[in-house]
Parts: C-alpha cells; sequence; structure tokens
C-alpha cells in the first residue's frame, strides 16, 4: 500500500522512505569523498553501514569491503603496544 506516493517496497528495513534513504546515502558520500578506499570503507563502517551497503555506495564489491574491514581489525589487534617506553 502506498503512503504520501512512496511505495512501501521502496522503504528501508529502518523505516525510512526512499528519499531519505537517498539523503542518507547522499551524507555518507560527502562524508567520504576524497579519502581512499580503505579510509571510506573504515569510515562508513562506523558509521554502522553494512559491507553490502558500503559496497554498493563506494562502487566495489562486498568480498573487497569484508575484505578490508578484515584486514583492518587484523592490524589493529597486531599493532604493538610498547610498554617499554613507559
Amino acid at each position: 500500500m502506498a503512503r504520501d506516493g512512496v511505495d512501501e517496497s521502496d522503504e528501508r528495513s529502518e523505516g525510512l522512505t526512499a528519499f531519505e534513504s537517498k539523503l542518507v546515502n547522499l551524507l555518507a558520500l560527502l562524508l567520504v569523498q576524497e579519502r581512499k578506499q580503505a579510509d571510506q570503507i573504515t569510515l562508513l563502517n562506523r558509521a554502522g553501514f553494512r559491507s553490502a551497503e558500503i559496497a554498493s555506495l563506494l562502487g566495489t564489491t562486498r568480498n573487497t569491503v569484508s575484505v578490508e574491514l578484515s584486514n583492518q581489525k587484523r592490524a589493529k589487534i597486531r599493532k604493538p603496544t610498547n610498554r617499554a617506553n613507559r
């Protein structure tokens, strides 16, 4: 059933209309413009976007996003803490 001219099938699961969803996507793209892809992925992930959404926004694959997030997580875990300098 349509509401205010917006088909419910166009709404996101969070209850956003199609127009609101486009605005969110636009704001996300403005946030990450002119940054390296790895930084874009990090920022969008921290903003709450899922891998598939990030991939769609950046024009890449979900696998690329997942691998990048995995690599970042692994690098963070491996980052040595320098306790000798304390």
